[in-house]
């Protein structure tokens, strides 16, 4: 192999693929990037047996081979020296950087041994604005079951239809739901479930400067894998893929859980509420447990929390109420995560008495909504 390519795009193609390697002391190869001479480009490859990286280069070469070096070495070298242009040969199994004013022999291991990263063959896909598909990911990511006891739950929940697609996530004690819509219908429907780390790269990836504003990505989907393609803006030809095997197993029927008709209604200032649930928090019990009263003829939402050991809180704002008077037990984490993740000056919160889900949603934004379930006090 003899390659010439510019440092900065070898940078960004290592940042990029070293996400799928770590520290594997079983396999070693995981824990390296395959680079590949490719037609007109140099390919890069890194793979953790759950998802794979692939990502072209434009590059001059000027003989065809492969080498197999650690990831994290290479990356950490090339982004420490100041050449413009390097120059890649492999010398048995090791890597040759050369440059100017550098010369550097990285050791490797055989390029035939590192593992073969699946292929999916399907000629459909889904085109999708990457921005909003990393965005929607990310208000639903953090609601997956962090437990393997129920692995279908452990990932991100893909349902795509004629002119949308959700993406949904449980731990069974929230629940939260995004739905995006497409500009053209597509052809065939879908659902699948994303590992949650999986779900994670493809935010990190597809959110960053790597992508043009208008530039859209490409799904593929198999019965076992599912692949998220860029292309170069004028070749045609992929530029980043991330494929990652789906996870096995039936989703649980999430739509039966969401309320339909609701005892109270309240509208009132996202900012506002969640300061003062993060006030009750400093108050709250071992339980994280918070209360909430409210009062439809004053119109006011009360906040109270108590601990033995620190002391307790109380805290009111006005709002919109509609409906019945409640007093419900909430664990503030979990209902300050959902509200975060809400767009918009304003909320409304969905009620059924002191035991039924909660809905939460923005109130001009029906595209998102957060389920949570109220405890029990103590």
């Amino acid at each position: 192999m003899k390659t010439t390519i510019l440092k900065e795009n070898f940078n960004k193609g290592l940042d990029i693929v070293q996400r799928a390697t770590g520290k594997n002391l079983t396999l070693p190869i995981l824990n390296d990037v395959l680079l590949e001479t490719d037609k007109n480009f140099l390919k890069l490859s890194a793979t953790n047996l759950e998802i794979g990286l692939r990502y072209w280069i434009l590059a001059k070469n000027q003989e065809e081979g492969k080498a197999t070096v650690p990831a994290k070495t290479l990356s950490s070298f090339i982004s420490s020296i100041p050449e413009d242009k390097v120059i890649l040969k492999n010398k048995n199994y090791d890597l040759l950087v050369e440059g100017d004013n550098y010369k550097t022999q990285i050791k490797g291991e055989n390029p035939d041994d590192f593992p073969i990263i699946p292929k999916i063959e399907s000629q459909d896909y889904i085109e999708v604005n990457p921005l909003p598909l990393s965005k929607g990911l990310s208000q639903v990511i953090n609601f997956c079951s962090v437990s393997q006891a129920r692995p279908e739950i452990s990932g991100v929940y893909f349902v795509i239809t004629k002119n949308k697609a959700s993406f949904v996530s449980t731990d069974s004690f929230r629940l939260a739901q995004k739905t995006l819509y497409f500009e053209e219908p597509v052809k065939k429907s879908y659902s699948f479930i994303i590992p949650r780390a999986a779900s994670q790269e493809i935010i990190n990836i597809f959110s960053s400067d790597n992508l043009n504003n208008n530039e859209k990505i490409r799904l593929y989907v198999s019965p076992n894998q599912v692949l998220f393609e860029s292309l170069f803006d004028d070749l045609k030809h992929p530029k980043t893929q991330l494929i990652s095997r789906l996870i096995e197993g039936e989703y649980p029927s999430y739509e039966e859980i969401i309320p339909k008709k609701f005892k109270t209604e309240v509208v009132l200032p996202k900012k506002d509420f969640l300061n003062q649930i993060k006030i009750a928090s400093l108050f709250s019990s071992k339980t994280n447990e918070i209360k909430v009263k409210i009062d439809s003829k004053k119109e006011e939402i009360t906040t109270e929390s108590q601990s033995s050991d620190i002391g307790a809180s109380k805290s009111k704002i006005k709002g919109q109420v509609k409906g019945e008077d409640l007093t419900i037990y909430f664990n503030y984490r979990f209902l300050e995560d959902g509200l975060s993740q809400i767009e918009g000056p304003d909320v409304v919160l969905k009620l059924n008495g002191q035991e039924g889900a909660v809905l939460i949603k923005g109130v001009d934004d029906d595209s998102y909504f957060y389920i949570v379930m109220p405890i029990k006090p103590q």
